[in-house]
C-alpha cells in the first residue's frame, strides 16, 4: 500500500491487500462453528477453501448451499478473525468490500474485544459493527455499537440513492477514539456515538469509556439466515453468494487522549 494514502494524522498500523495466493494466517484465523451457533444462523463456518479463498487480489467469502445426509438444505460459509494476531486499541479501520445480494445473506465487517471476559460476556464486552448489509435490502448499510447490561445499541443507517452495495465496491470505515466513534461510507460520515456504558448485574457501572477501552480485533463473515435477515428462499442465488473484500487497513494516530468524560445527556 502506498503510504501517501494514509489519512491525515494517521499512520498505517497494519493492512491486508489480499495480494497473496491464500489467506495470510499470520494476520487471520479461520473461525469454525456449527450451525445455530449464534442468532439462529443456518451456516456452518468452515476453514475450507471452497468457502474462503483469494481471487484476483480479493478475499472471497462464499456461502454454499448443499444437502445433508437426510436430504435437507445445508449451508456452509466462512468467517475470519484477527484475534490474538492483529488486535489494537483505538484507530481507524477502513475496509473496501462488495456484498452479495439475496434473501437470507448477511455479510458483516465487525470488531470484538480480544478478551471477551474482561468486562463480561456479550453485550457487556462491547461490539463494534463497521458494516452490516442484509442481502434482501442491499441498498442499505448499518453501522452499530452494542454494549451494556441491559443490552443497548446505537445504530446508524446509510441508504444509497441509486443502486445497491452489491453493485460495486464501497469503503466502510470507523474512527474509534477513547470518547467517540464515527462511522463512514465512502468518506461520508453517517453515525457518531459517544454515549455508552457497561455494568455487570448487581454491580456498579464500569468507568467510562468502558467497554471500548480494551483491544479489539477485526472480523469478516458471511452469515446465512438468522433472526435479523430471515432464512434464504427460492429466490436466493447461491451461485453468486460471495462477499468480496479488497483490503483491510488499520491506522492509528501517534497518541490518543484517554482522559475523557461521558458527555452529559441533553
Amino acid at each position: 500500500m502506498n503510504k501517501k494514502l494514509e489519512p491525515e494524522g494517521y499512520k498505517l498500523l497494519w493492512s491486508d491487500e489480499f495480494d497473496g495466493p491464500e489467506l495470510d494466517t499470520e494476520k487471520w484465523n479461520y473461525e469454525k462453528h456449527a450451525p445455530g451457533w449464534t442468532n439462529a444462523e443456518l451456516q456452518e463456518y468452515t476453514d475450507s477453501t471452497d468457502n474462503i479463498y483469494i481471487e484476483d487480489g480479493k478475499l472471497v467469502i462464499r456461502a454454499i448451499k448443499t444437502k445433508d445426509e437426510s436430504g435437507n438444505d445445508y449451508y456452509t460459509s466462512g468467517k475470519v478473525t484477527g484475534q490474538n494476531k492483529t488486535d489494537f486499541l483505538y484507530g481507524k479501520v477502513a475496509v473496501r468490500a462488495k456484498v452479495p445480494i439475496g434473501q437470507g445473506l448477511w455479510p458483516a465487517i465487525w470488531m470484538m474485544p480480544t478478551d471477551e471476559s474482561y468486562y463480561g460476556q456479550w453485550p457487556k464486552c462491547g461490539e463494534i459493527d463497521i458494516m452490516e448489509v442484509l442481502g434482501s435490502q442491499p441498498e442499505v448499510a448499518y453501522g452499530t455499537i452494542h454494549y451494556g447490561e441491559p443490552h443497548a445499541e446505537q445504530q446508524g443507517i446509510y441508504t444509497l440513492e441509486n443502486g445497491s452495495f452489491a453493485d460495486d465496491f464501497h469503503e466502510y470505515s470507523v474512527e474509534w477514539e477513547p470518547g467517540e466513534m464515527r462511522f463512514y461510507i465512502d468518506g461520508n460520515l453517517y453515525n457518531t456515538v459517544n454515549q455508552w456504558f457497561t455494568a455487570a448485574s448487581g454491580q456498579d457501572e464500569k468507568p467510562y469509556p468502558a467497554p471500548f477501552d480494551q483491544t479489539f480485533f477485526v472480523q469478516l463473515n458471511l452469515a446465512v439466515g438468522g433472526t435479523w435477515p430471515g432464512n434464504p428462499d427460492e429466490t436466493t442465488d447461491f451461485e453468486n453468494a460471495k462477499f468480496y473484500v479488497d483490503y483491510v487497513r488499520v491506522y492509528q494516530k501517534p497518541e490518543y487522549d484517554t482522559n475523557v468524560e461521558k458527555p452529559a445527556i441533553e
